[in-house]
């Protein structure tokens, strides 16, 4: 008879935020899987109600210091939906930079300092940094260029204040793009060189049927606006998403699972996007994808470190693109005229497709509010993908098996809330 077995990881390394796993096996088969999130909810969405909508970007930047950008940038979009206002030319291009900005310096925290470690052999980023200093020096290079942009156009690296509604509270002039221009460039060809050094990495032969969600734009690869769709015929607006989407309470976890209705768990993130917009990559992106074997579908998803190495490549190409064709313009921000009203947005943080909605009353104060989160909605497809992926390798040694569901779940970058820094475990056999 095949032993019985139970993994437990009791506490997630390198995940930001305080999580842990439990895997029970029994009788050779996988029989209860869980990622449980520990961590204490935070409340964001109460203490949002009876806050004046121009708060908004400043309060929700403080619910990731890693991608404080998109939370602003999905309430911005959010309110000028309720209000009836379009942000487009120069200020639009500027919100895809300071996207830029992010993408590049969250993709390159996760792939060098979280996700790399597992596939070199080390347990951190420090110990591997004594076999591959310059792999480590170059993510850091690559970080700090990706925190200038947000610096220049947010006023700070974390939890950056200069995004308002309607725009930005000031702009740059087209010389303050100097310095950062030339680093963009060396940035881009290391980007490239980043590209190919994952694609050599070794991946397990694992592949999952998902159904990808993401947002498509009609020209561009998705930051700010598009549909939500999804490679099984999904395909609605932002203001559609609580007629398709429901949260649910899982008692093992403190975060909602955000399902599709009827449907079940779906996946977002870099491996979601490049399915549903390869065709939208810049030319070098595309070109280089194909460079390194890459077809225009993905489903291993532990070869999302390519996708996100790529995507960091694309922010690189397309923030040189808009600095290239920036004029100053006007005024950094268009007028607000505040009402009774629904406004609802999605854009698509490093992690994934965020959500928005937000009720306001006719002096603009809000009444609710509403917030899912990237990992909130990729929780239930973790979950499967550990449960197909151990049912595969039952006879592995525990020790061995219990480090790569940690790869596993590390394969989503889940954003818990901040980085823990060790790992206990704890195996029961029967």
């Amino acid at each position: 008879m095949k032993k019985s077995k139970t993994i437990k990881v009791d506490y997630l390394a390198r995940v930001e935020g305080e999580g842990a796993l439990y895997v029970r096996i029994k009788g050779g088969v996988v029989e209860d899987v869980k990622l449980k999130i520990f961590e204490p909810p935070r409340f964001f969405e109460a203490f949002l109600r009876g806050r004046h909508y121009d708060e908004v970007p400043d309060i929700t930047a403080r619910i990731c210091g890693i991608c404080p950008i998109a939370y602003q940038m999905s309430a911005v979009h959010a309110m000028e939906d309720a209000f009836e206002v379009k942000v487009e030319g120069q200020l639009r291009a500027l919100r895809r930079l300071i996207y830029c900005g992010e993408w590049i310096e969250s993709h390159a925290l996760h792939i060098f300092m979280l996700h790399a470690p597992d596939f070199l052999g080390y347990e951190d980023a420090i110990q591997m940094a004594k076999d591959h200093r310059e792999i480590v020096e170059r993510g850091l290079r690559l970080k700090k260029t990706g925190n200038q942009i947000v610096s220049l156009l947010g006023g700070r690296e974390i939890h950056p204040i200069n995004v308002r509604v309607g725009g930005f509270y000031k702009v740059p002039d087209k010389r303050d793009f100097i310095d950062l221009r030339e680093k963009l460039e060396r940035g881009r060809d290391e980007a490239i060189e980043n590209v190919r050094w994952a694609a050599r990495l070794s991946f397990p032969d694992f592949e999952h049927d998902y159904e990808f969600v993401a947002l498509r734009h009609a020209d561009e690869y998705p930051f700010n606006e598009g549909q939500i769709v999804s490679n099984k015929g999904l395909e609605i607006s932002a203001r559609a998403f609580d007629e398709h989407f429901i949260e649910e309470h899982v008692s093992h976890s403190n975060a909602l699972h955000c399902v599709l209705k009827g449907r079940g768990a779906y996946l977002v993130g870099p491996l979601a996007r490049y399915n549903l917009n390869f065709d939208r990559l810049s030319p070098l992106a595309q070109e280089t994808a194909r460079e390194v074997g890459l077809t225009e579908v993905c489903r291993n998803p532990f070869q999302s470190i390519i996708i996100r190495s790529l995507e960091m490549l694309y922010a690189f190409d397309e923030a040189l693109r808009i600095i290239d064709q920036y004029e100053k313009p006007d005024s950094p921000s268009l007028e607000i005229q505040p009402r009774a009203a629904t406004g609802y947005a999605c854009t698509e943080a490093p992690r994934g497709m965020l959500y928005h909605r937000y009720r306001v009353d006719d002096g603009g104060i809000i009444l609710d509010a509403g917030i899912v989160p990237p990992t909130s909605q990729n929780q239930k497809t973790i979950e499967g993908d550990l449960r197909q992926f151990v049912t595969g390798r039952i006879e592995m040694p525990a020790d061995q098996l219990t480090l790569q569901c940690e790869q596993t779940i590390r394969n989503y970058d889940p954003c818990i809330s901040c980085a823990t820094h060790f790992l206990k475990l704890h195996l029961e056999r029967e």
